[in-house]
C-alpha cells in the first residue's frame, strides 16, 4: 500500500502494523441516513472513513438524541471495540454517502494479543481517537446545554 492509498487516519502507525492493519480492511459504501450503530451496542466492527461524514450522537434523557461531534474522511470511526465491554459509547449515521475501510474489531484484537507491540501502537493510535472525540463530545455539550456554553467561540 503507497502512502497516496494509505488511509490518513493511520499514517501515524509504524509502517509495518499499518500494512499489517489495513490487510484486514474491506471496503464499504453506504447510503445516506444509514444508521451504522446505536449507543450500547455491540462493538465489533471499526472504519476508517475514505469520504462523506458520519454524526456521532448520544442519548440525552427527555430529549432527542444529541449530535456531538462528525466524523469524516481520513478518520476513525469507532473507538469502543478496543475496550471492554465492547459495546458503543455513541451511536452513529451517515450523513450523506459514506465510502470506508471496515474491519472486524476481533480480528484486529487477536492480531494485537498475538504482538504486543503492534498492540500498544493500536492503543496509542485509538487513545488519540478517543481523546480527540471527547473533547468535541464536552464542547459540543457544553454549547448545546450550559448557561453560557463551552466558551469556545470566543
Amino acid at each position: 500500500m503507497t502512502t497516496a492509498t494509505t488511509p490518513r487516519m493511520t499514517r501515524n502507525l509504524p509502517a509495518v502494523y499499518r500494512g499489517r492493519l489495513m490487510s484486514l480492511a474491506h471496503d464499504v459504501r453506504y447510503p445516506p441516513d444509514t444508521r451504522l450503530f446505536n449507543e450500547g451496542g455491540r462493538a465489533d466492527h471499526f472504519w476508517i472513513v475514505d469520504s462523506g461524514a458520519v454524526a456521532l450522537d448520544m442519548r440525552v434523557p427527555g430529549r432527542r438524541a444529541a449530535v456531538i461531534d462528525s466524523v469524516g474522511a481520513g478518520e476513525l470511526l469507532g473507538w469502543s471495540w478496543l475496550y471492554t465491554p465492547h459495546s458503543w459509547r455513541f451511536g452513529a449515521r451517515t450523513v450523506g454517502p459514506v465510502r470506508a475501510h471496515e474491519f472486524d474489531a476481533a480480528a484486529v484484537r487477536r492480531m494485537c494479543e498475538d504482538d504486543p507491540e503492534m498492540g500498544r501502537a493500536i492503543a496509542l493510535w485509538v487513545g488519540e481517537a478517543v481523546a480527540r472525540r471527547l473533547n468535541a463530545a464536552r464542547t459540543r455539550l457544553l454549547d448545546l446545554y450550559a448557561p453560557y456554553g463551552s466558551g469556545a467561540r470566543g
